[in-house]
């Protein structure tokens, strides 16, 4: 779940609202039809219902394990880009989130492999100017576009006097005086 309208500040509009990449859910849907072919073969060529209900059960747990739970963990993990911030939501039970006001950014970096080259996705690094370790977004889809998006926002918000972005409380400041 992306942020709501009630988690936005003031004048703060949604930008972008991203899952990974569906590339991160590829080998549970092989799985999930491994599985199947699998209940069909048992319903098939089984003829003790007990055995029959046994490796159905089995199929069905192995089934939540790895099917449910890994569609929804990336179901509920998003990514939010706003006109304020960057944000990172997940978490099935527990939510848990990171967000990074973009006036704190430092850089913004883009890794992509072979596969991730050949799907359009990617992950950025974003750098902030605090003491924790930058969030990572792995699997962004169309990450190019995502990455120009934020360096937009960035520049709308640099008041090009400090070779930064303005924090929000910091007040516009003239030109340079000799």
């Amino acid at each position: 779940m992306a942020l709501r309208e009630k988690d936005l500040i003031d004048d703060e509009q949604v930008m972008l609202e991203l899952h990974s990449h569906a590339k991160a859910v590829l080998w549970p849907f092989v799985l999930f039809l491994a599985l199947v072919a699998a209940a069909v073969v048992t319903l098939l060529v089984s003829t003790n219902d007990t055995v029959t209900w046994m490796v159905l059960a089995v199929l069905a747990a192995v089934a939540l394990a790895g099917v449910l739970w890994p569609w929804l963990r990336w179901r509920t993990h998003s990514y939010t880009v706003t006109s304020q911030r960057i944000a990172e939501r997940s978490g099935i039970v527990t939510r848990v989130g990171r967000d990074i006001p973009l006036y704190r950014i430092n850089t913004i970096a883009i890794e992509k492999d072979l596969v991730d080259r050949v799907l359009g996705c990617g992950t950025l690094v974003v750098t902030d100017a605090t003491e924790k370790a930058g969030m990572m977004l792995y699997d962004v889809p169309r990450v190019d576009d995502v990455h120009r998006t934020i360096q937009q926002l960035l520049w709308r918000q640099d008041d090009g006097t400090d070779g930064g972005e303005l924090p929000p409380t910091e007040p516009r400041r003239g030109g340079f005086r000799r």
